[in-house]
């Protein structure tokens, strides 16, 4: 631990927190819903994100110290898409069931090592396209958020620039703070009515169904693997990580069955939020990067112990502030990717398309653009080593 704190700063703490903040903010009400659409209880619901937040704080915090690396985790934005949209009619016993196993899968997947024998073919120019496709819509969001809210947006922006020329190491940080100032003085912080509580875990016996099996535990793995994992993957490679992904996956999926019993549906690596760690926003030095995941498993737990209040405090925030601070501390990442993807010039058009398919946010059979996109790439590559 002593390397730890000797490679503490408080950029790589305010990197964690706008982590937390972003992957909190963007999608809590996806997940809430999810439950909803489940029948949870308010209690359940709590429970739920008591064992998400642990789960996810856990799993960051112990890898990244495990391995010296950022590692990010999250829940399954697509898999709480899917099952507001398919679960409905089922109980909630028969959900938990089906978390069960597609937890169990993405541990043999992970344990086994056949899930990185097969992404360990994706070269890096893909993978940085895929990359930069992603975080694309953040990096446009920063001044999207301008069109409602400009004087916040914009001075953020300025804020931004200054400190990035001066004061490099305390930029997202100082940016964030100069947001929340500003939203303060305005009045757009919705604090009132927040209490704090503490969250329960509440254990649901699980059951099982075929109609569970084929309705969510096989989709829920399938989208898990292919719309997170391997884009979280991609972040990892194209940041310019060695990370064993057979163990953290493995690892992950084992958090998430221990879990699941308490509403932890899928947890698998981050990839957008991922990239906030992993930038030189976090630290201008690599190897102390790790500190910022680490952080954000902190600020994760805290998440889980508090459950649906720290929603509450997160949704206090304006949106057009989510929006600037995310894009922000993405701007340096963008740019590292889009170059990386387009530096190799026999790989160039293969990695435009990859670029362009997931940026245009395109979805077959539930699966997202991210997916898509390194499939494109990959065709197209592969067409043109065989017309040479």
């Amino acid at each position: 631990m002593s390397r730890f704190f000797r490679d503490l700063s408080v950029s790589a703490i305010a990197a964690g927190f706008v982590t937390v903040l972003v992957g909190f903010a963007s999608s809590a009400v996806i997940v809430f819903q999810a439950a909803q659409s489940l029948g949870a209880t308010p209690e359940q619901i709590s429970s739920w994100m008591w064992a998400l937040g642990l789960g996810m704080g856990v799993t960051c915090i112990a890898l990244s110290l495990r391995y010296r690396m950022p590692v990010v985790t999250a829940w399954s934005t697509p898999g709480a898409a899917m099952l507001i949209s398919s679960a409905a009619g089922l109980p909630l016993s028969e959900a938990i069931g089906a978390f069960l196993i597609s937890a169990a899968l993405i541990t043999v997947a992970g344990f086994s090592g056949i899930f990185e024998r097969m992404i360990s073919r994706i070269p890096v120019s893909l993978a940085s396209g895929m990359l930069a496709g992603v975080l694309l819509r953040f990096g446009l969001d920063a001044f999207v958020a301008m069109k409602t809210q400009l004087a916040m947006a914009l001075t953020m922006f300025v804020v931004y620039l200054l400190t990035r020329r001066w004061l490099p190491r305390y930029a997202v940080i100082l940016t964030l703070l100069a947001g929340i100032g500003f939203a303060s003085a305005l009045g757009l912080l919705h604090t009132q009515g927040l209490h704090w509580q503490l969250a329960r875990p509440n254990f649901i016996m699980p059951g099982f169904s075929l109609a569970a099996l084929f309705g969510i535990a096989l989709p829920l793995f399938v989208v898990t693997m292919a719309s997170q994992n391997v884009p979280g993957v991609a972040v990892i490679r194209a940041s310019g990580y060695s990370i064993p992904i057979s163990p953290v996956i493995g690892w992950t999926g084992l958090t998430n069955l221990l879990l699941a019993p308490f509403g932890a549906f899928a947890l698998n690596l981050a990839a957008i939020t991922a990239a906030i760690c992993m930038g030189r926003e976090a630290h201008e030095d690599a190897q102390r990067r790790y500190v910022a995941s680490v952080a954000a498993g902190v600020f994760y737990v805290l998440v889980g112990l508090f459950g649906a209040t720290v929603a509450a405090l997160f949704a206090a925030f304006p949106k057009e502030l989510i929006m600037a601070i995310a894009g922000i501390a993405l701007l340096g990442t963008i740019g590292n990717s889009l170059a990386a993807s387009l530096r190799d010039e026999q790989q160039r058009e293969p990695a435009l398309i990859t670029f362009l398919v997931t940026a245009s946010g395109l979805s077959i059979a539930g699966i997202g653009s991210a997916f898509w996109g390194l499939i494109a790439g990959a065709l197209t590559l592969l067409l043109w080593k065989r017309a040479a």
